[in-house]
């Protein structure tokens, strides 16, 4: 059966593109490998987690926030608002099906996508058929562990952040997370208000901010250049944390706007951590080189023991895997080959969402472009 938009992912970026069809009356629907909508917050995100932004950046499109939501909403928060945006647009994913390929066929007057699935409990495939195409499988398909020299060798439990829960039976245990993101800087926090004997490795310069920081950096940058407003953020920093560079936490050169603009690397978040740096309670360590049993060595060659090594090392996008379009729209790394604003068309009505590294804010202009430019099309068939 053809429908007119297929939407791979029913995270927040394909629920949005859906409700924006829905609102025009257009028939879409959405095929989901996991079990549920929104599965990454749901299955892989751990239990302390708040969205970084004030909720005025984190709305999905024709459905903002109450004005009792916290301005900071908990994770499990802003599922349930998942869950009421998906039932509220009428929008039901196929769940357990995953897109193994997606290729397009034209002729003179249009052209046709042709998606082939596989149910993952029967192991049935079936091919589909649609006008267009929407990519909104995120930036986070799967997570990220880097090679290291001897990884193997670990005698101890090892894991990605995407399988961190809580600090939680790490208790007087040696516990090494590696990645200063935001993710690695909170589950550092948790596992050391856990009583986990924590260390955190740091590799990269970061910029560390409060919540309150990036908030009025966004609502600033409405109405002052992205420079202007940086060397603001970067003077409150250094107000209320000084020279992080002594606890191994060095800055990069650009501000945190503009290293976000051209890195899609966010500014830290700080929870707590910082604290917890300079007091001691969380030890900064190198880059990793290589593991010998329990024995961590850094790039400093010192070397350290641990019983645990928790993986924050982000994650990447697997579209490109399956996406059959001679490679306009995704770069090797699956994500958007042309920069913003551009990044979201492709060729013969293949469209990405969410791809952008650009927030919950930005997968909704994503969502918006997407289902107006599909509806001017069917206007011109």
């Amino acid at each position: 059966m053809m429908k007119e938009v297929v939407i791979v992912g029913a995270g927040p970026a394909g629920l949005a593109v859906a409700a924006c069809l829905n609102s025009f009356s257009i028939p879409n629907i959405i095929f989901e490998k996991e079990d549920c909508i929104a599965s990454l917050w749901k299955k892989k995100a751990y239990d302390r987690l708040k969205l970084h932004l004030a909720k005025d950046f984190c709305s999905l499109p024709l459905m903002p926030h109450s004005k009792t939501t916290p301005t900071f909403i908990p994770k499990d928060q802003f599922i349930q608002y998942l869950d009421h945006y998906a039932k509220h647009f009428m929008i039901n994913p196929v769940f357990c099906t995953e897109v193994e390929s997606a290729r397009c066929a034209m002729d003179e007057r249009s052209h046709n996508w042709f998606i082939m699935t596989r149910n993952k409990i029967t192991g049935e495939a079936h091919e589909h058929m649609s006008n267009f195409l929407v990519v909104a499988t995120g930036e986070n398909s799967e997570g990220i562990i880097p090679e290291v020299a001897g990884l193997e060798s670990f005698a101890g439990e090892v894991m990605h952040s995407s399988e961190y829960k809580s600090g939680a039976g790490f208790e007087g245990k040696r516990v090494l997370v590696v990645g200063s993101g935001n993710s690695g800087m909170e589950i550092a926090y948790d596992l050391s208000n856990f009583g986990a004997m924590t260390s955190i490795s740091i590799r990269s310069p970061v910029h560390v901010m409060t919540k309150e920081m990036i908030y009025l950096g966004m609502v600033l940058v409405k109405y002052l250049p992205v420079k202007l407003v940086d060397v603001l953020l970067v003077i409150l920093a250094r107000l209320k944390y000084g020279d992080l560079s002594k606890y191994g936490i060095v800055r990069p050169k650009n501000g945190p706007l503009s290293n976000k603009i051209s890195t899609g690397k966010s500014a830290v978040i700080d929870v707590g951590t910082v604290h917890k740096i300079k007091t001691g309670e969380i030890k900064v360590v190198k880059g990793l080189l290589s593991i010998r049993g329990n024995e961590v060595v850094f790039t400093d060659d010192k070397s350290y023991h641990f019983d645990a090594i928790v993986f924050a090392t982000g994650y990447k996008s697997t579209a490109n895997t399956w996406l059959k379009d001679g490679g306009y729209l995704l770069n090797e790394e699956g994500l958007p080959k042309h920069g913003f604003p551009k990044h979201w068309k492709g060729m013969d009505g293949v469209y990405c969402a969410g791809l952008a590294r650009r927030g919950l804010d930005g997968v909704s202009m994503d969502a918006q472009n997407i289902a107006n430019d599909i509806k001017e099309q069917i206007k011109c068939f």
